[in-house]
């Protein structure tokens, strides 16, 4: 309740007892309702929890489960409050109602000017913001599962709405027994009293709806008191996912339906020209065959429709189409990441030396420093472009008739996914019925609704049948929402002993969220960037105690599609800042390790995670002959991670052998999913590190698949180990941070290995030239 204040209160629906936050009336001004609505006749609050007449508690899941382990970890937080076991509580799948929206994730990209921010510190400005834009987030309640928000967001409200529900169900008992509130006691969904009178939940569901509960009497349980939350009970989801019956986006079967299949035009942008449908519609089992438009920032396409996906894939993959490119200045050319690289060099430097970009942050004098500097130290990084390559492809299943939508969707965004189905199909938001699937892997691909958009543009073409569409792998990888390239221009001003004086780095890219945002809400698009905290986070708030600084971003736009990656701008940014960093202890002869700590004196607990890593790893510990270690430090999502990496070289190739975590996230939900989450993202952090890009030529994607387009393998995997930091701060996230400093840690190793400093990733690839000549 320190920052947010609910009125809270029930009403009975169907004999349960729902229990809302947020004072809010039955319908919000868009018509839009909770999952667990009261009665039109009610004060409506959004409703999280209800009792069931049989005694069980059933939750309002908000948040969509994509691996990250929510479907326990959110559980636990009610279940704590309510002294019941996770066997006793049922999921509810929530949709994409305003009351769900998510505050702590447009918290996390709220931006503000660099001069406002020192370490610890908010200025009124700054706070003023972070409540204009939770105010924002409600009002427009958007639905996001992203940002490693998901325990942030919910650390306050359900915990508190379970309190309530339980000083409702106890006060309904202390007045149909008789007896004082403060005798009775919970213990496993059961009230009970001393006197031998017990009785489960559903026994007083109805009278505890009428109750008006005193927030004297909401008392949330005492840290010391938790029997729940920081241990690992099992997780809800695996049982499903294990024996067959989890319905991801591929399982959903509705009655009559049909099979699509998508083709792009190859080349970004483009578009279909002469089409041989008549070819087409001869194969076995092909009904019909549909052009797709640009729709929700995709590339316009073909559809194959089949009485199976087997049919249209084999259909779709011989079609006879004639593309065309898009409009193109000739003198330049189409899509190229060569030329899109030497571009952002240029753009970099320029910005360099001559103070552009916006700066996200400044201190002092960096002219001044530099000029009574010792030394300077300038060095330039490359990240290329990366795919998601989430496990399940991009899919979607669509039914329009008689003038309502019905979609089954794999996405982060229910609000935008029923938005833009409503858009595509000419009808009415509140005319769309979304019901949402597990998702096989998200990293932020499935932040985008273009493959939703497709499916409904493809359903209103099979007369009332509800149609599956399937993206082919090789659509996945030629035309995803690619993490951005980027080049950062590092210059560091060190004085006579090492030391670092003054920082200028300037970092060219493209920013991700004005495009992101004018795919989802169009009306919002605008011809002009504003500052994206995105493009920049991880790069302008080190905390190095450096004290002249200047860092800044140059926004620019390639023509490439882009979109969130799993950690976002901090994919790129640790791998510059943490590289240069282990750069600067090498020129001033010392330690990376000595040498870090030296710059964290004012940050205890950048240090302390720091120094727990590099304790478990044994860094003053000498290594076998051939092998080193490496290590990097990165705050992202609000969780501050150390890696430190163990490398040999096989072949001229860097073999890891074991990677070391620490991680300060804040107060631990269930340690378990933490170390799973961060075994996740080193895995996926070293795999961009080693194999990650990808390369455009002549507005085409090279990399088709796995086979040009590597991750690591089982083989490759090195143990890897986590150790959580205590803390009794509030949640952080855990979903992406451990992916930044895993690459950084890698190179580090490499230099300590071979003193070969890697500045471009991926540190092994094929060539581009190669990859235009692999089969397709």
């Amino acid at each position: 309740m320190k920052r947010r204040h609910f009125l809270l209160s029930a009403a009975a629906v169907g004999g349960a007892l729902v229990v809302g936050w947020g004072a809010w009336p039955v319908r919000d001004r868009l018509g839009r309702r909770g999952a667990l609505g009261a009665d039109e006749r009610d004060i409506q609050l959004n409703g999280w929890i209800k009792i069931t007449p049989g005694g069980q508690v059933v939750l309002a899941m908000h948040r969509i489960e994509m691996g990250q382990g929510v479907h326990t970890a959110l559980p636990m937080l009610v279940a704590e409050q309510l002294d019941i076991g996770l066997e006793r509580l049922r999921l509810e799948q929530a949709g994409p109602e305003s009351l769900y929206g998510n505050v702590a994730m447009f918290l996390g990209a709220l931006p503000f000017h660099p001069d406002e921010r020192e370490p610890g510190q908010e200025t009124r400005l700054v706070r003023a913001g972070r409540w204009f834009v939770a105010k924002l987030a409600r009002e427009l309640g958007i639905n996001v599962t992203g940002g490693s928000s998901s325990i942030a967001d919910a650390w306050e409200v359900l915990p508190l709405a379970a309190a309530t529900a339980r000083a409702q169900l106890l006060g309904a008992a202390a007045l149909q027994w008789r007896l004082p509130v403060d005798e009775l006691r919970i213990a496993d969904g059961i009230i009970e009293h001393p006197s031998g009178q017990r009785a489960h939940f559903g026994e007083f569901a109805r009278q505890a709806a009428a109750l008006t509960v005193s927030a004297r009497n909401i008392r949330l349980k005492p840290r010391e008191q938790w029997r729940l939350i920081g241990r690992q009970p099992l997780r809800t989801d695996v049982p499903a996912k294990v024996n067959g019956s989890a319905v991801f986006g591929l399982d959903v079967r509705p009655e009559g339906v049909l099979f699509a299949v998508v083709r792009h035009c190859p080349m970004l942008g483009g578009s279909p020209g002469r089409v041989d449908v008549d070819a087409a519609l001869r194969r076995p089992g092909v009904l019909r065959v549909v052009r797709l438009p640009a729709l929700a920032g995709s590339t316009a396409a073909v559809a194959v429709v089949a009485r199976s996906t087997w049919h249209a894939m084999q259909a779709a993959r011989t079609l006879d189409v004639q593309w065309h490119p898009p409009p193109h200045d000739p003198a330049v050319g189409l899509l190229d990441t060569q030329r899109i690289e030497a571009d952002l060099e240029q753009a970099a430097r320029q910005a360099q030396d001559t103070a552009g970009g916006l700066p996200f942050h400044r201190r002092g004098d960096v002219d001044a420093a530099e000029a009574a500097a010792a030394r300077l130290l300038e060095v330039v990084y490359h990240a290329p472009y990366l795919a998601h390559a989430t496990m399940e492809p991009m899919n979607c299943t669509a039914q329009v008739r008689d003038g309502r939508v019905t979609l089954w969707a794999p996405t982060q965004v229910p609000t935008f996914a029923r938005e833009v189905a409503a858009r595509v199909a000419g009808v009415a938001p509140e005319a769309v019925e979304l019901h949402l699937t597990l998702l096989g892997g998200g990293f932020g691909r499935r932040l985008e609704t273009d493959y939703i958009a497709q499916a409904v543009r493809i359903a209103m073409e099979t007369g009332g049948r509800p149609v599956q569409l399937v993206w082919p792998r090789e659509e996945d990888f030629s035309h995803d929402f690619y993490r951005p390239a980027g080049v950062a221009v590092m210059r560091a001003a060190l004085d006579a002993s090492g030391r670092p004086q003054a920082l200028r780095m300037t970092v060219a890219g493209d920013a991700i969220t004005p495009r992101w945002i004018a795919r989802q809400r169009p009306a919002w698009a605008t011809r002009w960037d504003a500052p994206d905290k995105t493009a920049a986070e991880g790069f302008f708030d080190l905390p190095y105690e450096v004290p002249h600084q200047r860092i800044a971003h140059r926004a620019t736009r390639s023509g490439v599609p882009i979109g969130y990656w799993r950690s976002v701008g901090h994919s790129h940014h640790a791998f510059f800042t943490e590289c240069f960093i282990d750069e600067l202890a090498h020129a001033a002869g010392q330690d990376p390790l000595a040498f870090r700590l030296s710059l964290l004196a004012r940050h205890p607990r950048h240090a302390e995670v720091l120094k727990l890593a590099a304790d478990k790893a044994q860094w003053d510990r000498p290594l076998p002959a051939g092998r080193a270690r490496g290590l990097a430090l990165h705050e992202s999502f609000g969780s501050i991670v150390a890696e430190v990496m163990e490398i040999s070289q096989e072949a001229g190739r860097p073999r890891v052998h074991r990677v070391v975590c620490a991680i300060d996230c804040g107060t631990v939900v269930h340690p378990g999913i933490v170390a799973q989450q961060m075994e996740g993202g080193v895995i996926f952090g070293l795999s961009a590190a080693l194999y990650g890009r990808v390369d455009i030529r002549g507005g085409e994607v090279l990399q088709k698949n796995f086979d040009t387009a590597r991750l690591l393998s089982l083989a490759e995997t090195p143990v890897i180990e986590t150790h959580i930091v205590p803390s009794h701060r509030p949640p952080a996230g855990v979903g992406e941070p451990g992916t930044p400093p895993a690459a950084p840690a890698l190179l580090n190793a490499w230099f300590a290995l071979t003193g070969q400093r890697v500045r471009r990733l991926p540190l092994l690839a094929q060539a581009p030239e190669a990859l235009s000549a692999a089969p397709r």
